[in-house]
């Protein structure tokens, strides 16, 4: 086993299954996609480790832990069409290959999206599909989806994003409320959403996702 192979499966090991992450599927998915191949080479030897990782421009992949603790509460099955949003370079994206039947992913990064075509290529993700587009707007023609998934967090929900639920349509986000930030997933049932916080996660902010600054006299 190459000392790459070994840090994944440490990471699955130590990192995501002590986190409450029971999902199978999504367990054997972390283990067999390659989390180097996503980065700069000169970031490999990082990339396992119990950390956010710089990526430029301002992005960020998320810990192992929390994305893997928001992949699992979103509940991603084998015939679900999902949104992948600010998929950064496809890591996200690979790993949802692994779990449903199609994954699009958006990215407003054409280097990036280029880089993700490029690797999902390499892992065989034939049905994954990355487009170059504005993450607030999410894919409307391309819609409604049963899971659309957010790789950061944000302080304000776009609306747009809840339009594009199905029905029984699964939005998992990391919020960020007064500096503290939550996981939630957000529901579509009988046309109403709902909402629920599942865990703690301090994932930086993607950029654009501030709220706006409330000035009072």
């Amino acid at each position: 086993m190459s000392e790459l192979a070994e840090a994944r499966r440490q990471m699955v090991a130590s990192q995501v299954r002590p986190a409450d992450v029971t999902d199978r599927r999504l367990q054997d998915a972390m283990l067999a996609i390659p989390r180097e191949r996503f980065l700069p080479r000169s970031m490999a030897g990082s990339a396992y480790a119990d950390m956010e990782i710089d990526l430029g421009e301002g992005r960020r992949f998320m810990r192992p832990r929390d994305f893997a603790k928001l992949v699992q509460a979103a509940g991603v099955k084998a015939g679900d069409l999902v949104l992948d949003l600010a998929c950064g370079r496809g890591y996200s994206t690979a790993i949802l290959s692994r779990l449903c039947e199609t994954v699009i992913g958006i990215e407003s990064s054409e280097s990036f999206a280029s880089k993700a075509e490029g690797a999902l290529s390499d892992v065989g993700a034939d049905n994954a599909v990355i487009v170059t587009g504005d993450v607030k707007k999410g894919a409307p023609e391309q819609g409604p989806f049963d899971v659309i998934l957010v790789n950061g967090a944000v302080e304000i929900v776009p609306d747009a994003w809840l339009s594009q639920l199905a029905e029984n349509g699964r939005l998992a986000v990391i919020v960020r409320e007064n500096g503290v930030g939550r996981a939630k997933i957000y529901t579509r049932k009988d046309g109403v959403v709902g909402s629920r916080a599942v865990f703690d996660s301090m994932t930086s902010v993607l950029p654009g996702f501030e709220r706006e600054p409330e000035f009072s006299l």
